[in-house]
């Protein structure tokens, strides 16, 4: 009688496990740069708006797309095991477009040296966390926890400091921030890596859901390390 399993099936399932792997690592990460690549061109064509004076970009813009961005998180998070995975990328893809309308204003402010500089500092750090997250055997759970909380905290100053307005407050908010977003970062990313050695247990839309969660949650890592970023060059150069 012939075993159940031989060495070539396998190192078959082997292979195939491990193309699935590749392709979640793919469909993550894909929409996440997808994300960031809609938010950099509204971006862009918002401040150019702005600078040939064909478009007003008011604080009530400003407001309401901040307000409707964190509608639409709130959305994605709550609701992400109740919608399609297509109508999840939509809103996904909604939330980068709104988030591009408020990040023309870091084009407006901050010279385009320093907007490049951090851009690449950013995609530098998120890089090296993101493998250090996906690749360490420790479990970052506490990490996250912390770091989750630690931005409750940045929030309610943040909050506080529009009316204060301490320079010396603002400056270490920022570099608070980039310690919690660098936590953050190598956080997701194992969560990513444990959707991706758990995605054989789970049906394929919600492999999608979750992936496009996922995809959101390393986006708004990003993000928010280059927004910080480009605070402190931007204070460093003035």
């Amino acid at each position: 009688m012939s075993p159940i399993f031989d060495n070539d099936s396998v190192a078959m399932r082997g292979e195939s496990r491990a193309v699935s792997v590749n392709r979640i690592y793919n469909f993550v990460y894909g929409w996440m740069a997808a994300g960031l690549a809609v938010s950099g061109v509204v971006a862009w064509m918002v401040a150019n708006a702005v600078e040939s004076g064909s478009f007003q970009l008011t604080q009530g813009t400003l407001i309401v797309c901040a307000i409707a961005e964190v509608a639409l998180v709130f959305a994605l998070s709550f609701a992400i095991n109740k919608i399609a995975p297509a109508a999840a990328a939509v809103l996904f893809m909604v939330y980068a477009a709104l988030n591009g309308v408020t990040l023309s204003v870091l084009l407006l402010v901050y010279a385009i040296g320093t907007i490049q500089t951090a851009f690449f500092a950013t995609a530098g750090t998120f890089a090296a966390m993101a493998v250090f997250g996906t690749v360490t055997k420790r479990n970052l759970d506490m990490v996250g926890r912390i770091a989750f909380m630690a931005l409750i905290g940045l929030l309610i100053a943040s909050l506080v400091n529009i009316f204060m307005r301490n320079s010396g407050l603002d400056a270490l908010l920022c570099y608070v921030g980039v310690g919690i977003f660098v936590a953050l970062t190598a956080y997701d990313a194992q969560k990513i890596r444990e959707l991706a050695d758990n995605a054989h247990r789970l049906d394929s839309a919600t492999v999608a859901r979750l992936g496009i969660l996922g995809a959101l949650q390393l986006y708004l890592d990003f993000i928010n390390l280059f927004i910080y970023l480009v605070q402190i060059l931007g204070r460093n150069r003035e």
